[in-house]
């Protein structure tokens, strides 16, 4: 059997062995039927803005397996052909090593990631619900939004009041939504600027909630947004990526409004379903999706 070599790299900075790893990746979740690794890490295989570590696995030259690590989370994945070997295991010590209190994520929590986790001892210490919606439940979304709001993409509130004033208001109201959340919240300029190179990122598809102050359309206030994401590239699988209310609008029964409006406006460019994701302890949040129809379909749990 060929020895493993585990090697730190800067995976943006070696074009080959980056291609290397999204190979892999690419193989894994074909295996699985889930993606190993979420949008942000694998970005930071060829994004060194992001600052991300990395540690691969070598078996005679190739790339076999690979950890991410950027603060306190980490993700790895094997290739199929070469699981059952201890990998994964002493890719998790090296990273716990590096920093006892990482977080592992594993993404659908499939039969050998809990069964890595109970032999190293691990516990759940977050999970991530992946609800999905479909048929009459998703069809039947109410578009409806109640007087003296209006619902503008950003490219058409960006023609209407200026690209600037759009992205600061914003700006403003995700992180106002997200205070409390590891990665949502803290953005600036920069960091939403990098959001919107997303190969599927449009400004068609991000909705925006105005309401209308005391002098109309010339004083408008953002009271909640709806990013929406296209799965496919035929449109039938859609995704609530990120949905906010700023804190001033908390309470008047908006949220409904706000999900909704991305929801039917997935409906009219052909979605025949639509998934999101919500931390399991936001139980608010998990009942308001269940009387929109959605169910639970997987979940992703850090482990620690």
């Amino acid at each position: 059997m060929s020895t493993a070599y585990f090697d730190r790299i800067d995976l943006p900075s070696q074009e080959n062995r980056a291609r290397e790893v999204q190979s892999l990746l690419t193989r894994v979740a074909e295996t699985d039927g889930v993606e190993p690794l979420s949008e942000s890490f694998v970005g930071g295989v060829t994004d060194a803005r992001l600052g991300h570590r990395h540690l691969v696995v070598l078996i005679d030259d190739r790339v076999v397996a690979v950890a991410a690590a950027a603060g306190g989370d980490a993700e790895l994945c094997v290739d199929p052909d070469f699981r059952r070997r201890g990998i994964a295991r002493e890719l998790v010590l090296r990273l716990r090593d590096e920093q006892d209190s990482v977080g592992i994520w594993a993404h659908g929590n499939l039969p050998p990631a809990r069964g890595l986790a109970a032999a190293m001892g691990l516990s759940k210490k977050r999970r991530l619900l992946v609800m999905a919606v479909a048929g009459a439940d998703l069809s039947g979304a109410d578009a409806r939004v109640p007087e003296g709001y209006e619902v503008l993409s950003v490219a058409e509130s960006s023609d209407r009041w200026g690209r600037d004033v759009v992205e600061q208001a914003w700006l403003d109201a995700n992180n106002d939504a997200f205070s409390w959340h590891p990665e949502q919240g803290g953005w600036d300029l920069d960091r939403l600027h990098r959001a919107q190179e997303a190969q599927w990122y449009s400004d068609e598809d991000v909705l925006l909630l105005w309401h209308r102050g005391s002098e109309g359309e010339n004083d408008p206030d953002l009271a909640g947004f709806h990013w929406t994401k296209w799965q496919s590239a035929d449109h039938r699988h859609g995704e609530v990526y990120v949905v906010g209310l700023a804190g001033g609008y908390r309470g008047r029964g908006l949220g409904r409004v706000v999900v909704s409006m991305g929801l039917a406006h997935l409906v009219s460019g052909g979605a025949r379903e639509v998934i999101l994701y919500v931390e399991d302890d936001n139980a608010a949040a998990v009942r308001q999706y269940e009387k929109l129809g959605f169910t639970v379909a997987e979940e992703h749990v850090v482990y620690g």
